[in-house]
């Protein structure tokens, strides 16, 4: 029997995006793009930390 655990939404971040970004251009919020595309820069972020934590612990332990 094959399972199939595809994910095919959007997910939380770009659900939050997408809703930010509309906020923005409905003048509901007046935040910077920067603010208002966070979201997406966050958790790229959190991802190269992520990643960058694992090069250095396989770094270290030779």
């Amino acid at each position: 029997m094959k399972v199939n655990n595809n994910s095919n939404g959007i997910g939380f971040v770009g659900a939050l995006t997408i809703a930010f970004i509309v906020l923005k251009l409905m003048k509901i919020i007046d935040w910077s793009w920067w603010w208002v595309l966070s979201p997406l820069w966050i958790s790229a972020l959190v991802v190269i930390v992520v990643i960058a934590v694992v090069f250095l612990v396989i770094w270290l332990r030779g």
